[in-house]
């Protein structure tokens, strides 16, 4: 079987006009619903890659309903239904292209914001510490190492852009953005979430070192969980066994494919972004898979 060759990379569905194409997931839309179809593309820095991991749609999609039905009493959230049997009668056409990398959301406002948790210093965050000593205007004790966990999870929220760069912004900021009540309701449902499934991913042998999370606000202006949640895209997850601060850790989440870029020289900044060689490919695919059955207990994939 070539894994390559099965790899969904655009969706169209005859009939359904298209809400929004993100950089991995395609949105439709249904009138008072919306599909949310998670392709196989991955982004890194901010780029749409040329290459796909296949069954990262897949994932993505089944990772975040089972986080969605596990955090439900934590906060609310948009999922309607993964099942093709609950969708639309029109798009039983499209059965096969959908099947597990869809699902059937409720309409929302989405707050502008990025809402991220870390219960460990890496990533840009462990850049700003080793500059300013602080991470999203908190200060952090010294002598943290790179990977360190921190006594407390931290909320550090971001801009969220849909072209370009997140920017890391202070709380203060946020509060401007979304307004001080909705800010402080956001990072104390943000801390419970993480704390909630940290504990849950701890007892499979995986450390979430950070997420992120979105939130929007339904038609009668109440808080619920969109997007996607603790997946390998919005997520770190490392190893329990082989943790070991001071150093980065090997994952099961996009950082592999961040790593291997970083390798090959390109800036970062000027497109295209280099394709990935097919080992990448592979073995990115194998760590999807292999931290959605760590998580879940599940062997349905592929």
């Amino acid at each position: 079987m070539d894994k390559i060759q099965m790899a969904v990379g655009g969706v169209e569905l005859p009939g359904i006009p298209i809400f929004k194409k993100g950089k991995v997931r395609n949105v439709f839309d249904l009138g008072d619903r919306l599909l949310i179809v998670a392709t196989d593309r991955i982004s890194a820095f901010d780029f749409v890659l040329p290459s796909l991991i296949p069954y990262k749609g897949q994932v993505l999609t089944q990772l975040s309903r089972f986080w969605f039905d596990y955090t439900f009493l934590v906060c609310r959230n948009h999922m309607i239904s993964t099942e093709i049997s609950d969708f639309p009668a029109q798009l039983r056409q499209s059965a096969d292209l959908l099947y597990k990398r869809s699902m059937l959301v409720k309409k929302a406002r989405v707050i502008p914001v990025e809402c991220v948790v870390r219960g460990y210093l890496s990533g840009s965050g462990w850049k700003e510490y080793q500059e300013t000593g602080k991470v999203c205007g908190i200060k952090l004790p010294k002598g943290l190492q790179e990977s360190s966990r921190l006594d407390e999870p931290i909320f550090t929220p971001s801009t969220k852009a849909d072209v370009g760069h997140d920017e890391n912004i202070t709380f203060k900021e946020m509060e401007k953005i979304v307004g001080t009540e909705l800010s402080d309701k956001i990072r104390k449902i943000s801390l419970e979430l993480y704390q909630k499934a940290s504990l849950y991913a701890i007892s499979k042998g995986i450390i979430i070192a950070d997420t992120k999370f979105e939130f929007g606000l339904d038609e009668n202006e109440e808080l619920m969980l969109v997007d996607e949640l603790f997946t390998p895209d919005s997520s770190r997850f490392w190893p329990l066994a082989t943790y070991s601060p001071g150093k980065s850790q090997p994952s099961l989440d996009k950082q592999y494919v961040r790593d291997y870029l970083l390798s090959t020289g390109w800036d970062r900044k000027t497109p295209p972004p280099p394709p990935l060689p097919p080992e990448i490919i592979e073995q990115t695919s194998r760590r999807y898979l292999e931290i959605y059955r760590l998580l879940t207990g599940k062997n349905d994939l592929p």
